[in-house]
This record gives C-alpha cells, structure tokens and sequence, in this order.
C-alpha cells in the first residue's frame, strides 16, 4: 500500500517536470516515424512493377536489375515496426538498406537512357513519376521525423524534464545522421529531355 502511494505521489510531482511532455513526444515520433516507414513501403511496392518494365525492353541489364531485386530484398528482410526508432542498430541497418535502395533505383533509371523505346513506354513513365512523387513524400516524412525527434532528445536531456528521463529509464531517439541523409537525400533522378545515345549491342 505505502509502495503504491509512494508511486503515485513520484508520478504526480514529475508531471511538473516533462513526463507528460515526454510521452507526448513519444507518440509524436511513433507517428511520424509511421509515415516514413509507410513511404518507403509505398516506394518498394513500385519496384517489381518498374524492374518487370525495364526487363521488358533491357532484359540482359540483368546485374542492374539483380541489384535493385536484392536492395529491395533487403529492405523487406528488416521488421521495419515504429519500435525501431528504440533500437539504435537496427535503425541504422534499416536506413543503410534503405540508401542501397536508393542508389540501386537511381542505377535502374539510368539504365533508360540507353533505351529510347523504353523512356518512351507510357507505363515506365507513370511509374517514373510515381516513383518520384513517392521520394518526395519520403523527404516530407523524414524532415517531420527529424525536427519531431530532436523537439523529444531537447527534452530528454534537459533539466529537470532530464530528472525525470532518468527516472523512469527514458533515453534519447536515434535520428538521421550526416551520412544517412548524403546517402538518401538525393531522390533518384532520370532527365529524361537529353538526347539518348544509341541501345547497346
């Protein structure tokens, strides 16, 4: 009994000093971090669909389509759940897988210029422009992400909100670092107004 009101008078005096504050925050970037992870789902979905086109008209571009398959193989191999953002190591595999992704995409694109047949194909091009409409709501989600989980890692080490981190064993999120975003900051990008050289034999 003197346990249970001992408890509750701690949790009354700490709602003073950022707990509510930070379950809030909590909530905020399992939100946020929902529509990232939702974004880069909606992305690898398209996939299949663009590696199917492409094997279509460059079927023997066979280690740029490998490498795509693969990179988005990996992805789905990682429980991408919002419980990731409280686990620092895995939310670094995730975000490298998700670079791979996107370096290995941007390899496909590139593959079109070769191919005039192809840039000219009306499902390649809506796909094109999905694929890019997507990458642009990822970059929305993961600034949201970013700004979110800096407002909650302020309050976490801050005084006295930071007492009260200690107390119920609250630590900081893991965020984006320098070398995740220049490995997936840049969407990939086909122009597809250049004039194409001539398929290869």
């Amino acid at each position: 009994m003197f346990k249970r009101l001992l408890t509750v008078l701690l949790v009354t005096s700490l709602t003073g000093c950022g707990y509510n504050t930070l379950q809030s925050g909590d909530e905020n970037i399992k939100a946020s971090w929902s529509e990232v992870l939702n974004q880069y789902q909606r992305r690898a979905d398209l996939v299949p669909n663009l590696v199917n086109v492409v094997k279509g008209y460059a079927a023997h571009e066979k280690d740029v389509l490998t490498q795509v398959t693969e990179a988005r193989a990996r992805v789905g191999s990682i429980q991408a759940s919002p419980e990731l953002v409280n686990d620092e190591e895995a939310f670094q595999k995730f975000i490298a897988a998700q670079g791979q992704m996107t370096s290995a995409i941007s390899r496909l694109l590139a593959v079109a210029e070769n191919y005039p047949q192809l840039k000219a194909d009306g499902l390649f091009r809506d796909l094109q422009a999905q694929l890019e409409g997507t990458e642009n709501r990822i970059t929305v989600a993961r600034n949201r992400y970013i700004d979110t989980v800096k407002e909650y890692n302020i309050t976490v080490r801050s005084f006295p909100s930071n007492l009260t981190a200690m107390a119920f064993g609250i630590k900081t999120k893991p965020n984006f670092t320098v070398e995740n975003e220049q490995a997936i900051a840049q969407p990939p990008k086909v122009d597809f107004s250049a004039p194409a050289p001539a398929p290869a034999q």
